[in-house]
């Protein structure tokens, strides 16, 4: 059984991938690629990559009003990736905003460089202190 730290880095993962292909106009089936990170089915992983794409719009425009000098489209798909579960987890879930906001930094400290993860950081707080967050 995994923890929900794992399952957030294969939603992660699965990001990433929808990134690439939405950038080379490409077809993809998100239950295939889900399917390909997890053997078994996993509705935390399932509902946070599904609501990150039905959300991305309204994500991607909130990081790019806390972003500082950048944009969510510039971010290395990984870290656009990880930013966008962040935001999500903060502004349409339960997930109390201390843990939404650890669990994308240690991400990033596993797939970013520190410069990243401050500016990651930096931005989920602001949206967190701003009263963005969903309390």
């Amino acid at each position: 059984m995994r923890n929900r730290s794992e399952l957030r880095e294969i939603a992660m993962k699965v990001l990433y991938q929808v990134y690439i292909y939405e950038d080379t106009d490409s077809e993809f089936d998100i239950h295939q690629l889900i399917k390909e990170q997890l053997e078994i089915e996993n509705d935390f992983v399932n509902d946070l990559v599904k609501n990150v794409i039905v959300h991305q719009k309204e994500i991607s425009t909130l990081a790019n009003k806390y972003l500082i000098d950048w944009n969510i489209d510039r971010l290395s798909k990984v870290d656009k990736a990880i930013l966008s579960i962040g935001i999500y987890e903060l502004i349409y879930t339960e997930t109390p905003s201390v843990v939404a906001i650890n669990e994308a930094i240690e991400l990033s400290k596993k797939y970013s460089d520190e410069k990243v993860t401050k500016m990651l950081n930096a931005t989920l707080d602001k949206i967190y202190h701003d009263g963005e967050a969903n309390e």
